[in-house]
């Protein structure tokens, strides 16, 4: 009798696979202990709410020693694996890259954007958010969520305790000012054309 699919342990795949998943696909994915999670596509609220940070915050720094990046682009992490894809990033000055497997991870970004999803919200809170944290060059952290306005702001205190301090926002009319960039971003400008119905 044929066994049914739920009743199968699930599969562990190697870093090796992963890798190999990685060069020969044109989606991005992250592995996580073993299984591998799919980090493209999403809700038309994720891809909207990604875009516009992506175009708001690169048109205020436009003409700077600052560069966005959409969700393609690896980041270095300093715990295993190596990288992750969040869904935009900054890195200021000296742009550093290393190349892992074939893949260009940025090894120095100030600012982090995680647009929250039902599927890795639970890792991006906290797995991700703590490696993120670890990767000496980073200032900020916006940790977005998609289903209502909310925003969670985590900002490096250097010289504070505890190092990192939070700030939460849900009023639409509130501007963040990003402090890694020096620039400002609304909750108005963040959320334009979702709908949250």
């Amino acid at each position: 009798m044929a066994s049914i699919l739920k009743d199968r342990p699930p599969h562990y795949y190697t870093m090796e696979e992963y890798f190999a998943l990685e060069r020969a696909g044109e989606a991005r994915y992250e592995y996580w202990d073993g299984e591998i999670i799919c980090m493209s596509g999403g809700s038309r609220q994720y891809a909207r709410i990604c875009g516009n940070v992506y175009l708001i915050i690169g048109q205020q720094i436009r003409g700077s020693n600052c560069t966005a990046y959409t969700g393609d682009l690896a980041i270095r992490t300093p715990t295993p694996p190596p990288y992750r894809y969040p869904d935009a990033s900054v890195a200021c000055g000296t742009l550093q890259f290393e190349n892992i497997n074939g893949i260009d991870a940025l090894i120095n970004p100030v600012l982090i954007v995680e647009v929250l999803s039902p599927g890795t919200e639970s890792l991006d809170k906290k797995e991700k958010r703590l490696a993120y944290q670890r990767i000496p060059s980073v200032m900020e952290l916006l940790l977005i969520a998609q289903d209502a306005p909310h925003v969670t702001q985590i900002v490096r205190q250097p010289e504070q305790e505890p190092d990192w301090g939070r700030r939460d926002y849900g009023d639409l009319t509130v501007r963040i000012e990003l402090s890694s960039i020096g620039c400002p971003l609304s909750l108005s400008d963040i959320y334009e054309g979702v709908d949250f119905s």
